[in-house]
């Protein structure tokens, strides 16, 4: 090992980004000898992948997706954010996932391409800081299987893994674009890709990361110029990303999501002691979250041998290059304190949720450590110093879950044999040798990891194909609105898939091609979800019943008629009884076949009458109105309405902020019934009326002026950078490597 910095050639450079991608393949495939359905778990199969699906379906169509009104819990989409309406990538993803039979498979795959664009993007952000490739293949093989990223982004997350996985991108382009090794238009590109993930985290971090690097660049080159550029460069990124949240930011005040302000109440947040597990693979911290105070996975865990490996730097030498590494230390200690807490800023929430970009930046500063300054002189002080840091980490693991004492010190003697073997490859053999001993030692701590927590505590066991699903579960035309605890499903039945033969919770109607009331939402629509006592995955308490049958003051008729809906699936374990009851007014109980998983699991209540939704549109109640549906889409109602005295109108619809509404090309206020219920006031004396009601989301205007402005912010900024590359080749053809290592150092 040695300090001095080494340029890879473009084969060694291409030789060790596949090794990245193998040794990230490999993990994969330990991981499913452990757990098949690990990719498939909480989040991605109740939430992410029935989103791509249902989705995907109304791309095929030619449609854009927006509003779908009969899924009232999360029909959002624009607000949602999550479907990566304006990511490209994304899109692709939903365009392909309605024939991919297997979830399970299309989960896998999905997470595996972006598990390798995140190990790709660290390995390039290591090689800009002048790591040499082993290294940086070193660093980018171990992030993606990082401990909180295992269990919770690779497990469940999907949105965070790939909004990191851009984010390492958009790293690593900033970082070459800073130096004047490219231009800037990847920088903007991945910075505008992790923004329009949708998830907030990776948009926040894609900027903190903008900021950081900004004022690392003037440290190191002693000049505002390069930075001032890339912030020009990340402002128009952002401005770009104004299309994906403004309608959220927008409709806030609907939803849950409004500002909370500033509390801390401990959940999901990080103490800076934990990071003192980083190195021992069986290490539980003492994080609260959902399993209590002390988390069941390792979710603090980087790598065995990033903690011991500090012991084998030359920090004599470290200053040559702290400047140029400036960038990457100082978003390493603002992801130290974010993830500390508090647990709720405004409308962010869970800052141990930036653990894996913790992670990663203690990645990056360690293996380009000890690529350009490792030694192994004085070894024998070294080797003890190591020792003394391996024992340490032992002692906090024991700290935070002493029932488990034994498994840490068996972990800490392997962390230390294995540590003797990679000290005496080093002295004996190449580093290439020593690298890939430490690729290797990855897949079997990842596969001890994962085994010991199989099945995935988070795991909601859905069905994995789409086609067993749909045969399984019954047809259900019309719009169904569902009533039911999933904490029912997980107290009271042994195999949850069983229940899923009747009843849904999350998305999982979506993958059915089935219209449910009930879905996954983080956003919410507040009063609805308040009158209902309706959760984010779909689950109600046992006062939904009688709220939902309840009549609505201002006209008359109950919630599921102004709802339009069509049938009622009342789960059995919550309403054990309902159905030995008198059945509401204009409903009856339908008779399920003896043994049918209707009957085991669920009471349904159908309209005597038959269905009702779109008998007339999405027209709910008229008083003092004729009201005839003429044309309706997802987004758009049209209707004649004839009053000869004035009256309203009250449409099966959510009142979101962005509705339009004209009579006759003149425009009319959108009213609120309940809060809830969109609803329009006809002036007396109309006659055959022209109403017409339409939704866009709010802010897209001002969103398409940002996109727009930021394309040409970047496009402006990337005909500068040619036209200095070109006047920098007139002035000095040729640049030997030497001068440019020099650069790279700082």
């Amino acid at each position: 090992m040695t300090s001095a910095v080494e340029l890879a050639s473009r084969r060694q450079r291409w030789l060790w980004g596949a090794v990245v991608t193998a040794t990230v393949t490999v993990t994969y495939l330990v991981i499913l000898t452990a757990d098949d359905r690990w990719f498939y778990t909480d989040d991605t199969e109740s939430g992410a992948v029935p989103n791509w699906i249902f989705l995907g379906r109304i791309l095929r169509t030619g449609q854009f997706p927006s509003l779908v009104p009969e899924q009232w819990m999360a029909g959002n989409y624009p607000v949602e954010g999550q479907g990566g309406l304006w990511n490209p990538p994304q899109l692709l993803v939903n365009l392909i996932s309605p024939s991919v039979d297997n979830m399970v498979l299309l989960a896998t795959g999905v997470k595996w391409a972006f598990s390798v664009l995140l190990a790709l993007g660290v390995y390039r952000i290591c090689l800009e800081y002048g790591a040499r490739a082993p290294w940086a293949a070193v660093a980018g093989a171990a992030v993606p299987f990082t401990g909180f990223a295992l269990f919770f982004d690779q497990a469940t997350w999907v949105t965070a893994l790939t909004g990191s996985a851009w984010v390492a991108q958009a790293w690593a382009s900033s970082l070459r674009y800073l130096r004047g090794r490219s231009g800037p238009l990847p920088a903007f590109v991945f910075l505008y890709l992790a923004i329009s993930v949708g998830y907030v985290f990776p948009a926040l971090v894609a900027g903190i990361l903008a900021g950081c690097l900004v004022i690392g660049e003037r440290i190191h080159m002693q000049s505002w110029r390069p930075s001032l550029k890339l912030a020009i460069v990340a402002a128009c990124a952002a401005a770009g990303g104004l299309i994906t949240y403004l309608p959220g930011v927008l409709s806030s005040s609907v939803t849950w999501r409004s500002d909370q302000g500033f509390q801390n109440d401990n959940f999901l947040t990080a103490p800076w002691s934990d990071t003192l597990n980083s190195g021992i693979p069986s290490a539980l911290p003492a994080i609260e979250a959902w399993f209590g105070e002390v988390q069941p996975f390792p979710v603090t865990y980087i790598a065995w041998f990033a903690v011991p490996a500090l012991a084998f730097v030359d920090w004599k030498a470290v200053h040559r290059s702290v400047r140029s590494l400036a960038g990457a230390l100082i978003f390493l200690a603002a992801m130290l304190i974010a993830t500390a807490g508090p647990s709720v800023m405004g409308p962010l929430r869970w800052p141990a949720r930036l653990l894996p970009m913790f992670a990663l930046a203690a990645l990056v500063v360690v293996c380009v450590l000890v690529s350009r300054h490792g030694t192994l002189r004085n070894l024998p002080a070294r080797a003890g110093a190591a020792a003394t840091l391996v024992l340490v980490m032992t002692l906090r693991a024991g700290s935070s879950s002493p029932e488990f004492m034994n498994r840490h010190v068996l972990w800490a003697a392997a962390v230390l044999l294995v540590g003797a073997l990679v000290l005496w490859t080093a002295r004996h053999a190449g580093e290439w040798v020593v690298t890939t001993i430490l690729l290797l030692s990855a897949p079997p701590v990842v596969y001890f990891q994962v085994a010991s927590t199989t099945p995935h505590p988070l795991a909601w066991d859905l069905p994995a194909r789409q086609s067993v699903a749909k045969a399984n579960f019954p047809d259900r035309p019309g719009t169904t609105l569902q009533l039911g605890d999933r904490a029912l499903v997980l107290r009271w039945t042994a195999n949850p898939e069983g229940v899923y033969r009747s009843l849904v919770f999350g998305n999982f109607a979506k993958s059915l091609d089935e219209t449910y009331v009930n879905a996954y939402t983080p956003i919410g629509f507040e009063e609805f979800a308040f009158h209902l006592c309706m959760r984010h995955d779909g689950s109600s308490c046992d006062d939904a019943f009688a709220a939902a049958f309840a009549t609505e003051p201002s006209t008359g008729r109950t919630y599921v008629d102004l709802m339009l809906v069509d049938r009622v699936v009342l789960q059995r374990r919550q309403y054990p009884d309902a159905d030995s009851e008198p059945a509401p007014p204009g409903w009856r109980w339908a008779q399920s076949p003896p043994g049918s998983a209707d009957a085991v699991d669920a009471v349904i209540l159908e309209r005597i009458e038959g269905p009702v939704s779109g008998r007339n549109g999405r027209i709910s109640f008229t008083e003092g109105v004729t009201a005839t549906s003429v044309a309706e889409d997802y987004a758009t109602s049209r209707v004649r309405v004839d009053s000869v005295d004035g009256g309203r109108v009250v449409f099966a619809r959510l009142n979101w902020p962005g509705y339009t509404v004209t009579l006759d090309g003149r425009p009319l206020e959108a009213r609120s019934v309940d809060e809830m219920f969109l609803a329009v006031d006809i002036p007396a004396g109309t006659e055959a009326g022209d109403l017409a009601v339409s939704w866009t989301p709010p802010g897209q205007v001002a969103g398409f002026v940002g996109l727009g402005l930021g394309i040409a912010g970047t496009a402006v900024m990337e005909v500068l950078y040619l036209r200095d590359r070109r006047k920098t080749r007139k002035e000095r053809p040729e640049e030997d490597r030497e001068q440019i290592a020099a650069a790279t150092a700082g």
